[in-house]
């Protein structure tokens, strides 16, 4: 019953009923209605509890877990070498229970430090995946950041973090940093990131630019991105393409690409 394997998803993720129901625009109540058996899906809602719950869509209709499928899509390379035929995927696949995971995480490390505020957080939220995705063409979290004045922010952020606070995990609180008003998210100290969700390569490369940047202020942070090529590329209050990475300038690129110049 697809009732039931919704509920079940939601549980094994630990996720509320109100994150999801925001997630698909409707009430709780509604929501609720959904899980009982009450009320049928639409095609919208269920494409977008497969994309929470990263499920193929089909598998997700049928109740049944699996891996997303692999799409393929136009390469657009910036002077790398190809030396064999890649397929990966480009458009964003929100992984909600990976980027849970990976805040947590992150607040543990460096959330304590004064300079990291929301702001900060949004870059360096930003800068892990679109890094990652220039060095190894797959995604991390694969979360959709919209263009504004200060800098790409990760539009499923607010939403995933009002759920954390409401659930314990983490405290808002606001304070200071040299005179000026800003807002922090603090870990539950109880609260412990489920690292099993993550391979080598990709805490190698987290704790990579955690080390490289929590240092930097939002100020910081924030012009930093502004000279990058997806924020500068980027309509103001869109979304931000992944792709345009392959086409950094030294000043952020954080790949080594094979020299194709003829001699």
């Amino acid at each position: 019953m697809l009732a039931k394997f919704i509920q079940e998803q939601r549980k094994k993720r630990s996720l509320t009923q109100e994150f999801l129901a925001s997630i698909l625009g409707i009430s709780r109540t509604t929501y609720m209605q959904i899980e009982r058996g009450e009320r049928d899906l639409t095609i919208t809602e269920a494409k977008k509890l497969s994309e929470v719950f990263d499920i193929p869509l089909e598998n997700f209709l049928h109740g049944k877990e699996g891996a997303k499928p692999i799409v393929e899509i136009d390469r657009k390379k910036k002077q790398a070498e190809e030396t064999k035929e890649e397929i990966r995927i480009s458009v964003p696949q929100e992984k909600v229970d990976k980027f849970r995971q990976i805040l947590i995480y992150v607040l543990k490390k460096v959330g304590g430090k004064p300079n990291i505020c929301m702001t900060a957080l949004y870059k360096l939220l930003y800068f892990m995946d679109f890094d990652y995705y220039e060095k190894y063409e797959d995604q991390l979290m694969g979360l959709v950041y919209i263009k504004n004045q200060h800098g790409p922010t990760p539009r499923l952020f607010e939403k995933l973090i009002e759920d954390m606070i409401k659930k314990g995990e983490v405290e808002k609180i606001t304070s200071k940093f040299y005179k000026y008003p800003q807002t922090k998210y603090l870990v539950n100290p109880e609260v412990e990131p489920d690292l099993s969700i993550l391979n080598g390569r990709e805490k190698e490369h987290i704790d990579w630019e955690l080390q490289r940047l929590s240092d930097l202020t939002a100020k910081q942070l924030s012009e930093l991105s502004h000279k990058d090529v997806p924020w500068v590329s980027a309509e103001d209050g869109k979304q931000l393409d992944y792709e345009s990475v392959f086409y950094r300038t030294p000043e952020t690129s954080v790949r080594e690409y094979a020299n194709t110049d003829e001699d």
